[in-house]
């Protein structure tokens, strides 16, 4: 499967916990998000991109990255 780039807004990150939600633009689709998925810090609100790749228990977001 070929990764593409998506945008979506953080719904949710809990920082102590490392993780949280990213939803897509185009859809109401929510996608799981890693703190080892980051590539730069994020916090609820944020506009990011990011791709999306299939992990151990579904999709993930990979290399999620802040739009400034």
């Amino acid at each position: 499967m070929e990764s593409q780039k998506v945008t979506g807004i953080v719904k949710f990150f809990n920082e102590a916990k490392g993780f949280g939600f990213i939803k897509h633009d185009n859809s109401n689709t929510e996608t799981f998000v890693h703190v080892s998925g980051l590539r730069d810090q994020v916090k609820e609100n944020d506009r990011v991109e990011f791709e999306v790749q299939e992990g151990k228990k579904g999709l993930n977001a990979v290399n999620v990255r802040v739009l400034r």
